[in-house]
């Protein structure tokens, strides 16, 4: 089974990369984007567990090894 993890900056932390994104995109003529926040993209391929297993498993990988969770947020889901 595979699983996705996205990682972001919480609302309220600044992020630079997000604005420096938006600025190259508002100088490149796409006024129409207001805000840009930038972050990070897992996909794990998980073997020899169930599927309650995965879930206890990801909650720990994304807490306490892909997210900083004093600056950011994670979600994940699990893909058959």
């Amino acid at each position: 089974m595979k699983a996705h993890v996205w990682v972001m900056p919480k609302t309220t932390v600044l992020d630079p990369q997000g604005q420096t994104i938006h600025h190259a995109l508002s100088s490149l003529g796409f006024a129409a984007v207001k805000n840009v926040r930038q972050g990070k993209f897992f996909v794990l391929d998980l073997e020899g567990m169930t599927r309650d297993d995965a879930q206890k498993q990801l909650e720990r990988i994304a807490r306490d090894v892909l997210a900083n969770p004093v600056i950011e947020e994670y979600r994940f889901e699990i893909v058959e």
